[in-house]
C-alpha cells in the first residue's frame, strides 16, 4: 500500500509541475506571474515543513498528518474552480503548498523508517512514484491535447481523492523510542559541517527548481504541444527508475558527496544544452538525462542526510531539507528566476541554471576532500 501510495502522490505532482503552469498559462498569465504563483508556495513551503515535521516527530506519526494533508489539497485545488482572478489564485496556491509540500519529506522519512523493519531499500519504494510520475505526465498530456488543459484541475481532485482514500492503509513506522529533544536538533543542524552540506544544496536546487518550473513555458514557446510536454516529463520520470534500482542494489558502494559532485556536473551540461536548442524535439532526449541528474541526486542526498541526522529527529531534518530543496530553492527561482526569465530570455534563464550547477559540483566535491581529511 505504501507503494500504491507513492504511485498515485506523484500522480498529483505530475499534475502540478507538467501541466498547472501551462493551466495558468492558458487563463492568460505571463511566465513572470506564473514565476510569483509558482514562488508563493515555496515560500509557505519554509513554514509548513517545519509545522508539520516537528508535529509528526513529536506526535511519532507520519499517518495522520499525511491524512490532513491530503485533506487540505482536496479543499484548496477544488477552489481553482472558482475564479481566474490572479491575486485570488495566489492565494489559492499558496494554501494548497501548504498541504502539498511537505507530502515529499514526509513519505521519504516514511519509506526510510519502513526499509527499517522490511528490509526494502528506499530507491526500491521510491520508484513507483517515478513510475505514477511518467504515466501520469504522458496520459495527462494525451488527455489534455484533445480536451485542453481545463480538465488539469478535476484530474488534480480525483488523484487528491485517491491519495486521501489510500492514506488511511497507511502503517505508521516507529524509529528510536528515544524522548525528542528538539534543542538537540536545532544544536545538531548548527553544526558548520551541516549548514554547509545544506547551503552546497541550496545551490543546486535554485538551478533545478529553474528548469524544472520553466520547461513546460520553455517548451510552449518553442511551439511544442501539450501532448510533447507530457512525452518530455514521462521521460525524465521514466529515466529515473533504472539508476534507482541500480542504487537500490549498489548504491551503499559509492560515497555519496563524490557522486552529488557528478549528478551536479551533469546538471551544468543539462541546462547548458537546453539553452542551446531551438527545437523542442530535442528536448526529449536530454530529458533522459533526468536519470543522472535528479535519479543520483535525490537518492544519494538523502542516504547522506540519514547518516548525518539521528532517527528521532528523521522527519524534522526531511523539513530542513524540503525548506532548503522546495522553499528556499523555489522562492528564489521562481522570483528570480522569472524575472530573468521574462527579462533576458531562455538562454539566459538556463545558462544562469548552468552556472549555478557548476558551482554546487565543485562545493560538493571540496567539502569531501575537506571532511575526508577532518
Amino acid at each position: 500500500m505504501l507503494r500504491f501510495f507513492m504511485y498515485v502522490i506523484y500522480t498529483t505532482q505530475a499534475l502540478v509541475v507538467s501541466y498547472f503552469p501551462l493551466y495558468f498559462m492558458d487563463r492568460g498569465y505571463t511566465a513572470g506571474q506564473i514565476g510569483i504563483i509558482y514562488s508563493t508556495g515555496p515560500f509557505i513551503s519554509i513554514f509548513a515543513n517545519i509545522i508539520f515535521g516537528t508535529a509528526s516527530d513529536r506526535y511519532r506519526t507520519i499517518k495522520k498528518i499525511m491524512t490532513l494533508l491530503m485533506f487540505g489539497q482536496l479543499v484548496m485545488v477544488s477552489l481553482l474552480f472558482t475564479t481566474d482572478a490572479f491575486v485570488i489564485v495566489c492565494f489559492i496556491m499558496l494554501a494548497f503548498y501548504f498541504f502539498q509540500t511537505p507530502v515529499n519529506p514526509l513519505s521519504d522519512s516514511l519509506i526510510l523508517l519502513s526499509s527499517q523493519f522490511t528490509s526494502k531499500p528506499y530507491a526500491l519504494i521510491r520508484v513507483f512514484g517515478s513510475l505514477g510520475f511518467a504515466f501520469s505526465a504522458f496520459l495527462v498530456g494525451q488527455l489534455i491535447k484533445v480536451t485542453g488543459t481545463s480538465t488539469t484541475i478535476p484530474l488534480a481532485v480525483g488523484s487528491i481523492s485517491l491519495a486521501l482514500l489510500l492514506s488511511f492503509t497507511l502503517k505508521d513506522y516507529q524509529g528510536t523510542k528515544r524522548k525528542i529533544q528538539f534543542g538537540g536538533f536545532l544544536k545538531l543542524i548548527r553544526k558548520p559541517s551541516i549548514l554547509s552540506y545544506f547551503a552546497i544544496v541550496l545551490v543546486v536546487s535554485i538551478a533545478h527548481r529553474m528548469y524544472e518550473g520553466f520547461l513546460a513555458v520553455t517548451m510552449r514557446e518553442m511551439g511544442a504541444d501539450n501532448s510533447l510536454v507530457g512525452i518530455a516529463w514521462m521521460i525524465s520520470a521514466i529515466s529515473e527508475i533504472p539508476i534507482l534500482y541500480l542504487l537500490g542494489k549498489y548504491g551503499h558502494k559509492f560515497k555519496e558527496l563524490p557522486l552529488l559532485a557528478i549528478a551536479s556536473l551533469m546538471y551544468a551540461l543539462r541546462f547548458w544544452l537546453i539553452s542551446e536548442i531551438t527545437d523542442p524535439i530535442w528536448i526529449i532526449p536530454i530529458q533522459a538525462m533526468h536519470s543522472i541528474t535528479f535519479g543520483i541526486y535525490m537518492v544519494t542526498a538523502l542516504r547522506y542526510l540519514s547518516s548525518i541526522i539521528p532517527d528521532e529527529f528523521r522527519s524534522s531534518g526531511q523539513a530542513v531539507y524540503a525548506i532548503v530543496w522546495s522553499g528556499f530553492a523555489g522562492a528564489i527561482s521562481g522570483t528570480a528566476g522569472g524575472a530573468v526569465f521574462q527579462q533576458f530570455g531562455r538562454t539566459a534563464f538556463f545558462q544562469l541554471a548552468m552556472t549555478l550547477a557548476l558551482v554546487a559540483s565543485v562545493a560538493f566535491l571540496g567539502k569531501h576532500y575537506i571532511d575526508r581529511d577532518a
